[in-house]
């Protein structure tokens, strides 16, 4: 009897144990989808980094020692930070979310830790930053993501030493399980103290590729207290088992110089990061600022590519985002009202990239997404299933365009005198064939 009493409850406990993993797939499959159809988000890298103006790299790049780089905290009072306004920035450009440094590679914390006195509460502003974006980010409707650093050029305990942070002073000696320790107690402090997060975008072990991360059991932690949380992770590498999405650091897929196969990625939500300048954190130097024009372009590529942008800005030691950013979100943001629907939603179209531009797709929709002359004629091929059945311009119902069907491809004709500044889009309407009927 009691052994069976055993048998019962190893049974009952087994099969608690496949609810709670099969209710976290749903929790993720449901965020993966959201997030595809999400298309477009802020990236934010500030630090005290910014007082420097030099981006976030200061520290490596200029070899200085931990006790010169934190001559900085004790200085940084961003009096003009306003999260109300970071948010509403990026709701007026047409994001649907924030991905925010919360800690970056020189180890200071833009958030209340329990575990360091190296962070945002001990500086002369001495508020956290992250509970006000949080809070504001739920006003306009925003998920929030955070950017974590699991390398750290601050630390004792991280070490071995990676292949950056070299001159930071440090001893040669060091605990790497109690970094370890530290580090999963931080990200836990993330995953418990903020409500509903969206997610975390790890950046660093690349830094020591050869070290045991445990990612395993911090994946499973991270799910365990935020079942619906995405992890990204190693935008230099192909995805460990475990992540959620796969990112791309100024690169459109197939355009990767990461040296990993497309067909590593291809079951994942995809993500490109991208500067606004030449710069991710503040550099008062860098005045390199890409177009409007090329920023539509960049998130049109990556949505006929099945990918979101994640579009950087560097904000001040005063907490302003820079004016020249703001100006371009907003032009982004007015192109995004009157063309959201061909990009909302929608999945990489049958032409993913092409001298002329991309396409994107939404059910029985197909948009053409015309940057230059096509020549007269786009070829439209593998539409498995579907036959087009009309074609014209998006704002443009009345006039319908010359199109050819031929089996499961066709083409549609564009004239150079139909082509608009930025995006020419044509809407091609789509219905199935008879061979699926």
């Amino acid at each position: 009897m009691k052994r069976m009493m055993l048998v019962m409850a190893a049974c009952l406990i087994a099969m608690a144990s496949v609810g709670t993993a099969f209710s976290e797939t749903k929790a993720i499959e449901k965020s993966q989808e959201w997030f595809q159809d999400a298309k477009f988000g802020m990236f934010i890298h500030w630090g005290v980094y910014s007082i420097l103006a030099k981006g976030e790299w200061v520290m490596n790049n200029d070899k200085m020692t931990i006790e010169e780089y934190e001559k900085l905290y004790p200085q940084f009072n961003p009096v003009r930070f306003n999260a109300d306004e970071w948010c509403r920035i990026a709701r007026d450009a047409g994001m649907k979310y924030i991905t925010i440094t919360s800690k970056h590679h020189d180890g200071f914390c833009m958030y209340d830790s329990k575990l360091t006195d190296y962070d945002i509460m001990n500086t002369p502003f001495g508020r956290d930053v992250m509970a006000e974006l949080k809070k504001a980010c739920d006003k306009y409707g925003l998920k929030l993501f955070f950017y974590y650093s699991q390398l750290d050029w601050h630390h004792p305990d991280y070490y071995p030493r990676g292949r950056t942070g070299q001159a930071s002073g440090r001893p040669d000696w060091g605990d790497w399980n109690r970094y370890l320790d530290y580090h999963f107690g931080q990200v836990r402090e993330l995953c418990t103290n903020y409500g509903d997060i969206g997610g975390i975008w790890f950046d660093g072990w690349w830094d020591r590729p050869g070290a045991d991360w445990k990612l395993n059991e911090l994946y499973s932690m991270i799910h365990e207290l935020q079942p619906g949380a995405l992890i990204g992770n190693n935008h230099h590498q192909k995805p460990n088992p475990g992540e959620n999405f796969q990112n791309f650091e100024q690169d459109l897929p197939g355009q990767n110089t990461a040296g990993f196969n497309e067909a590593d990625v291809s079951h994942l939500p995809l993500e490109m990061c991208m500067t606004m300048n030449h710069s991710w954190g503040y550099n008062q130097n860098d005045h390199n600022f890409k177009s409007t024009e090329e920023i539509i372009h960049y998130l049109v590529n990556a949505a006929g590519l099945n990918a979101n942008l994640l579009l950087n800005v560097g904000p001040t030691s005063l907490g302003e985002i820079q004016p020249e950013a703001v100006e371009r979100l907003r032009q982004v943001g007015q192109w995004l009202d009157k063309n959201g629907k061909t990009i909302y939603g929608t999945r990489g179209g049958p032409i993913g990239k092409a001298d002329w531009g991309t396409s994107t797709i939404d059910g029985e929709t197909l948009y053409l997404h015309v940057f230059s002359s096509p020549g007269g004629m786009i070829t439209i091929p593998n539409i498995t299933g579907y036959v087009i059945k009309s074609a014209h311009p998006y704002h443009g119902a009345s006039k319908r365009l010359r199109i050819i069907n031929g089996g499961e491809s066709g083409a549609v004709f564009v004239p150079d005198d139909l082509l608009e500044p930025v995006d020419t889009i044509i809407q091609v309407n789509l219905c199935k064939s008879n061979r699926a009927l």
